[in-house]
């Protein structure tokens, strides 16, 4: 889960001394995610199925649960910022829609990772409420509070207008609640190192017995046969 409302703009995360917005650097961030939960998986037992679910006054999925992960870097590249009419931060709203998609799902592990740089102001779902649905269905929620702890001034438009910090308290409840850990970003580092110990929890013993790999010798034999 990904916040793409207007204080994302906010560039104050550095990559090799530039500047860069926050939800370019969190895209950056969720890329290396995926390449790692790529790299550290045997292909021959599968892969994690992982979605995208994008949010601010609203949320609505960007891509789907999808072993693709092709399709689904494109679909975070693809990602900006809300419109005008769509801002706000509907934290509730982004991990109902994450737990209503993984619900569904016969996975051993289930886990919801959403980060955003705000508070909950829009939607019709209480954050609280949306953990508490989580935790019922085994779904562990990590959370990631990006950015300034202290309010910042972001241009809309020909105005400048002051966004609300990080509300840690509401970030830490919601993954306390459903078993995960929240995480403060205030640099690129920091947000990198948050996604890559998460990569690191979550990973999955599989019990696979023997394996065999044959090679195959038959070929002489069937022209010598043949001859």
């Amino acid at each position: 889960c990904l916040d793409v409302s207007g204080s994302m703009e906010q560039q104050d995360f550095l990559i090799d001394g530039k500047p860069y917005d926050r939800l370019h650097v969190a895209r950056e961030a969720a890329r290396r995610f995926i390449n790692n939960r790529r790299e550290s998986q045997d292909t021959r037992f599968g892969l994690d199925r992982i979605g995208l679910v994008v949010f601010s006054g609203l949320a609505w999925t960007q891509c789907p649960l999808t072993l693709d992960y092709e399709i689904l870097e494109r679909e975070l590249d693809n990602t900006k910022i809300a419109a005008e009419r769509k801002q706000g931060t509907a934290i509730g709203s982004a991990l109902g829609l994450a737990v209503r998609r993984l619900s569904k799902s016969e996975a051993k592990s289930k886990v919801v990772v959403l980060l955003s740089d705000g508070v909950n102001n829009r939607g019709e779902l209480d954050p609280l409420t949306a953990a508490r649905l989580a935790k019922e269905y085994g779904i562990r929620v990590y959370t990631i509070g990006a950015g300034s702890t202290e309010e910042v001034m972001v241009r809309r438009g020909l105005f400048p207008v002051r966004t609300e910090a990080i509300d840690e308290k509401l970030l830490t409840e919601v993954a306390q609640t459903t078993g995960g850990r929240f995480y403060l970003a205030t640099d690129t580092e920091s947000l990198m190192r948050a996604y890559d110990e998460i990569g690191a929890l979550e990973t999955t013993e599989i019990d696979v017995g023997d394996y065999y790999e044959a090679k195959e010798e038959f070929m002489t034999y069937m022209v010598a046969g043949m001859l």
